[in-house]
């Protein structure tokens, strides 16, 4: 009895919090899709751009967002079985190499950001890491030595994603008053997303939104309906939903970012 008493109050609590901040408070049991933590397994290993670069966004959306917080250029592109044909973009993996002399042999954790196409679907699974993240495979002022070798094998295993921030919606530069799309960058745990719908401050009715490319979702904007926007978002592999309510203003800009105060 006691032990119900104390879930009534916390829920009591987290919609007061909620009504209060007009946003979503989640609470999940679970904690976190265990299912995301496998043990490791055999692929490849390339990287591209500036030796210490950033690599790339381009494939999933967040274009040069990858080089800041929380990615910090820790990142792939992956081949058709990681990227998904951007289903896969978000995704959080650890990989670590220990067959050559110069590895470190510790694990890093990488998100996918981008697609590695053409000859990288020759191997199972290819990781194509920006040179920054190579670099971080290896031991200690041997990070030169390491990006000679160009192709390495290494260990993989799916991870859930953990940053250090909420989620950000980055409006895509094709938008217009009635065609709305956004990329959505940080998210936790699973990284990829299963749905996202959009609800206009106007209406009653969320508005499934569908997936354009990579991480980017668009959708068409009805006469009559405007901002600000409230976003809810379902995780792909735990179906765990959240709410990002008024995130995106009345007046949005193209290019622009608006951050939550959520995340999974």
């Amino acid at each position: 009895m006691f032990s119900h008493q104390i879930l009534n109050i916390i829920i009591i609590i987290t919609t007061i919090f909620s009504l209060h901040f007009n946003d979503c408070f989640c609470i999940n049991l679970d904690f976190e899709n265990t299912s995301l933590a496998n043990s490791f397994s055999s692929a490849v290993a390339t990287w591209y751009g500036d030796e210490t670069g950033s690599g790339s966004g381009g494939g999933c959306g967040f274009e040069n967002d990858i080089s800041k917080a929380p990615y910090n250029g820790l990142i792939a592109a992956g081949n058709q079985n990681i990227y998904q044909h951007g289903k896969g973009c978000g995704t959080c993996y650890q990989v670590k190499c220990t067959q050559h002399p110069s590895c470190s042999r510790k694990p890093i954790t990488i998100t996918i950001t981008d697609e590695c196409p053409g000859l990288c679907n020759n191997d199972a699974f290819h990781f194509d890491l920006s040179g920054k993240a190579f670099g971080y495979l290896a031991k200690r002022g041997q990070d030169y030595t390491l990006r000679k070798a160009g192709r390495i094998n290494i260990e993989y295993r799916r991870v859930p994603c953990h940053y250090r921030a909420n989620l950000v919606f980055k409006i895509d530069i094709g938008s217009n008053p009635y065609y709305l799309a956004f990329a959505v960058e940080d998210v936790n745990i699973d990284g990829d997303l299963g749905s996202v719908e959009l609800l206009p401050s106007n209406s009653r009715h969320w508005m499934p939104m569908q997936q354009s490319w990579g991480e980017t979702w668009q959708i068409g904007i009805p006469s009559g309906v405007h901002g600000p926007y409230s976003v809810k978002l379902t995780a792909m592999e735990s179906r765990r939903s959240i709410v990002a309510y008024n995130v995106i203003p009345a007046n949005w800009a193209r290019g622009l970012h608006y951050y939550s105060k959520i995340n999974f």
